[in-house]
């Protein structure tokens, strides 16, 4: 569902997510190029009709927060650092990040193992 939200929509989302909570003034002040306030909050809104925001009263304002979704929010943001820096290769990625790491646990090994072997038996 994430990844098939507009541009303007995704990028309030990931502000959210970022920032935990954040009123519509403070959300605006952290987009690229950000558009009116009336738009933000129609933006917000949006994402609450979705059910992928919630907000709270404090002090007369609206205190947006993203309601906890980690493994969509998470698949997401992974379909698109693959897309866009690794030309849609997981392999490719999964290298890289593993050229991050000094070492693996014995579980880690065993859970890559595992996954390879998974995307493996799809082929």
């Amino acid at each position: 569902m994430i990844d098939s939200l507009p541009r303007r929509e995704r990028e309030i989302f990931e502000i959210l997510c970022s920032a935990g909570e954040a009123t519509a003034a403070d959300v605006r002040s952290t987009m690229a190029d950000p558009p009116s306030y009336s738009a933000v909050r129609t933006l917000l809104a949006r994402l609450e009709a979705r059910g992928l925001v919630r907000h709270r009263v404090e002090d007369l304002a609206y205190v947006y927060k993203s309601v906890p979704q980690p493994a969509k929010v998470r698949e997401s943001a992974l379909k698109q650092m693959v897309k866009t820096f690794f030309d849609g290769s997981a392999a490719s990625a999964a290298t890289a990040l593993l050229g991050l790491t000094k070492s693996l646990s014995p579980d880690e090994a065993a859970a890559l193992r595992r996954a390879i072997d998974e995307a493996k038996e799809r082929e």
